[in-house]
């Protein structure tokens, strides 16, 4: 994760029934409590040449209480309605995250969490930079939450005994036990890459809990003719997605297509890694095949091919991707995406509603410009629940302006949901 960008998320409120220097004050002060937590959110990485005879070197995080960093910022004549209302995201919205073009290796000087609250005419936003050598998704919401408990306790000041409800697992966990890796990463220029995406629209599209399950039902019966397997709602919604990316692309039909989704090892491991573990503990498995067998085919299909992929994911398959890094290290870079595919990151199964810090539940969630690129599909939780789902979706402009007219696309997204 060192040449990619920091996790960039954050959550809209509506204007608390406080004043913003009480805000900020709460924020700052429960902070410092949940940094005692999540000690590596307070340190710096540090690169170490253990043997001179070795070319390799050993990179980690130093929990040495440097700090995080709060910063305060003030969206002038912005509303809440001008972050939700327009077909775009607005690209204001980026404004409400540091660290902007940091990347995690970055961290050596640059804190590994930056947090930025910023007042609205009617609103706050609470973003949240986080280095994605620390943790991935799931312990960033898991932080995210634990910040927020605390927050809603009015716990601060010299209360760092509270206890949290879930305490994070801080040890680490590698293959065979081995916690320290050395790395054939010297020279930074060599591995880090500063990627800068093609012109791009963002867009947000709701499903409620009633279209995801038409489309599950959809996606089994067509499914059911050549395979016992139960498809997910959530492996029914990507394939909807990725059969309609590759429409609009409009590319030949022999051309490669897939669809990674970024995949939660912690349960899939034997034995099980804790839940509250934070760390990286993902990968971006793929699914490839041909435009033309995609479009060719019918939901059911992709479906299936997707529900086979996370089938195969398994511990073996895990430790063998481990393994193979192992014998050729690797950083990833975003310049090497297919851009052919998509990639579905987050996860809907994350509780980023559940981040309530005393002022009521969040409005939306909304990301900041980090790693995005054309196919880029991030999976938010729909705030009504019940299985809803919002999808945050990148593209070119041509690209995003045949995929909004998608028939078989737009008759599955919901008129209602998150506004």
């Amino acid at each position: 994760m060192l040449s990619v960008r920091y996790i960039q998320k954050g959550l809209l409120f509506h204007r608390p029934p406080l004043p913003v220097p009480a805000i900020a004050d709460a924020l700052q002060t429960s902070l410092s409590v949940a940094l005692r937590h999540f000690p590596p959110l307070a340190g710096r990485l540090v690169t170490e040449k253990p043997d001179e005879d070795d070319e390799r070197v050993l990179i980690s995080i130093d929990c040495n209480d440097t700090g995080a960093e709060f910063t305060r910022a003030v969206a002038e004549g912005k509303s809440v309605a001008d972050v939700l209302t327009p077909r775009d995201v607005p690209d204001f919205v980026k404004s409400f995250f540091t660290l902007d073009k940091a990347v995690n290796h970055d961290g050596h000087t640059l804190p590994l969490l930056s947090v930025q609250l910023t007042e609205l005419v009617d609103g706050v936003f609470v973003g949240c930079s986080f280095n994605h050598v620390v943790g991935d998704g799931t312990s960033f919401w898991h932080f995210f939450n634990a910040w927020a408990e605390i927050c809603r306790a009015g716990v601060g000041g010299a209360e760092t005994q509270f206890s949290i409800n879930r305490p994070p697992v801080l040890e680490r966990w590698f293959i065979d036990g081995n916690n320290k890796i050395k790395v054939p990463f010297t020279d930074p220029d060599k591995f880090i890459e500063r990627f800068s995406p093609p012109v791009l629209r963002e867009r947000i599209f709701h499903f409620s809990s009633e279209s995801i399950a038409a489309l599950k039902a959809k996606a089994n019966r067509e499914n059911s003719a050549t395979s016992a397997a139960t498809i997910s709602s959530f492996q029914s919604l990507c394939a909807l997605v990725w059969r309609c990316i590759a429409r609009a692309r409009g590319h030949p039909c022999e051309q490669k297509s897939g669809c990674r989704l970024a995949i939660e090892n912690r349960s899939r491991l034997r034995p099980r890694l804790s839940a509250d573990y934070v760390g990286n503990a993902i990968n971006a498995a793929p699914t490839m095949t041909t435009v033309g067998e995609v479009l060719g085919n019918d939901l059911g299909w992709a479906a299936r091919t997707l529900n086979r992929m996370v089938a195969a994911h398994d511990d073996r398959a895990v430790r063998q991707w481990l393994k193979q890094w192992l014998e050729a290290p690797m950083t990833y870079w975003l310049s090497g995406f297919d851009v052919h595919s998509i990639m579905v990151g987050s996860s809907p199964r994350f509780d980023m509603y559940g981040c309530e810090f005393g002022w009521g539940r969040a409005v939306a969630v909304r990301s900041g410009r980090a790693s995005k690129f054309d196919g880029k599909v991030s999976a938010y939780p729909g705030r009504e629940g019940g299985g809803s789902v919002v999808l945050e979706i990148c593209l070119k402009p041509e690209y995003m302006a045949a995929f909004e007219a998608d028939p078989e696309f737009m008759s599955a997204v919901s008129v209602s949901g998150d506004v």
